[in-house]
């Protein structure tokens, strides 16, 4: 029987930018893991305060594992850190609740993104790791695996290539990158779900 993953969040979740749809996060974790089903739940432009919902639909599969990649429109849209983190733990706590294995993929550092201007970037990076820190307590807290892909910062910011033509989404390349990144988390919660279900 295939191991049931649900994927929750923002543009990136969903997959925003990739070129085809075998090149976004969940396609490419559907190929690379084994015998996992995926099912996407995330919408684009879609902050923390849209975790509920997407939560309540997400539970009614009941998938074995749970994926939550959210906090880049958490930034561009002004959510308070903590209000941000309050929301993702108690979204965590549901699907914990619910008895999904979880991993969450905080926010990404936005002052590599090729729009933001150089006078801001030092901010945004400020801005980008507070919400990241208070995001992995509260996950951490609430019961989640923390796939933090911050390294991989590096690489988006010296490749524009891993940007696709809006210079804000990732492209096809550029989910490859963040694919394997968050892949070991999500594979050790693929094998505690196996492992409770046996």
């Amino acid at each position: 029987m295939a191991t049931t993953l649900a994927v929750l969040g923002d543009s990136i979740a969903y997959g925003m930018g990739a070129s085809k749809p075998s090149d976004t996060i969940g396609a490419r974790l559907a190929g690379e893991l084994p015998d996992v089903e995926t099912r996407i739940f995330a919408v684009s432009g879609a902050d923390s305060r849209g975790l509920a919902a997407q939560v309540a639909a997400a539970t009614a599969w009941a998938p074995d594992v749970a994926l939550i990649i959210i906090g880049a429109n958490d930034l561009t849209h002004f959510v308070p850190s903590a209000q941000a983190a309050v929301l993702l733990g108690g979204a965590v706590r549901k699907l914990r609740k619910a008895g999904a294995e979880v991993v969450v993929v905080p926010a990404p550092d936005l002052s590599v993104v090729p729009w933001c201007p150089p006078r801001m970037r030092l901010t945004v990076q400020a801005a980008s790791q507070l919400l990241r820190r208070e995001q992995a307590v509260a996950a951490t807290v609430a019961g989640a695996r923390i796939a933090d892909i911050s390294a991989s910062a590096a690489a988006f910011a010296a490749d524009p290539a891993l940007f696709s033509a809006d210079r804000f989404h990732p492209s096809s390349e550029g989910y490859a990158v963040i694919t394997a990144a968050l892949a070991p988390a999500v594979r050790d919660a693929v094998a505690a779900g196996t492992g409770r279900g046996a």
